[in-house]
Formats: C-alpha cells, structure tokens, sequence
C-alpha cells in the first residue's frame, strides 16, 4: 500500500543539517552568531553557493533565517535545494532508527522519492 505524505520542514536535527551539507557538497555547517545585512542570528550555519550570507538555522525552533534580497544576495533555489536534501536525510534517519529500509529515487520534476519498507534492515 502507497501513502503521498506532504512535509512543512522545520530544520531540527543537526545530524540530518550535516548529511544535507555532505549531500550537496557544502562546507560543513557551523554554530556561531553571523551578521546578516541589517540583523544578527545565532544557530547552526550554512553557506549555499553565491549566498552573500549563511542560512542560520535554530534547532530549538525549527526556523530558518536568511537574508537573500529577494534573489540579489542568493538564488531562492539553492535553499529549496537545502531544504529538500534535509527532509530526504531526516526522513532516512528517522526510518532508519526504527528499523526500516530507504531508498530514494530522484524524479523528472526535481522532487525526490522516499521509499520507506516497514521492517526491512537499510
């Protein structure tokens, strides 16, 4: 039986920031207070390409903080890339610690499909 499950992404779990960092081939993330254009934020940083500033993400919240200028300062797409990379590696680790298999398939739209077996050793 197939379930279609739609995710709102809160950026929680730093080991599931890491994979997505590794995932697409970014600096690894650091925790630190940055100074954005006109703010500052603390939290767990990361740098997509040709962003002027991180993307800081606050694992308590689950929120993301940005400065991109609407597109002047960072395509919009590299953070929905991010994004994307973070919920296919949360939803593999949280499979994973029950038990389950993953595999994952990219499709011709960009999206990405996880598979999920209920018991099945990954």
């Amino acid at each position: 039986m197939s379930h279609v499950v739609e995710i709102k992404t809160e950026v929680r779990d730093e080991q599931a920031v890491k994979a997505a960092c590794t995932r697409l081939q970014l600096p690894a993330p650091e925790t630190k207070t940055v100074r954005l254009f006109s703010a500052t934020a603390t939290g767990l940083c990361v740098q997509l390409p040709g962003w002027s500033y991180p993307v800081v993400t606050n694992l308590q919240t689950g929120q993301v903080q940005y400065d991109n200028y609407r597109g002047h300062w960072g395509q919009q797409e590299e953070l929905n890339k991010f994004l994307q990379a973070y919920a296919v590696e949360k939803s593999k680790i949280e499979a994973r610690k029950r038990g389950h298999s993953v595999s994952e398939a990219r499709l011709e739209d960009g999206s990405i499909r996880v598979t999920v077996r209920v018991g099945g050793a990954a």
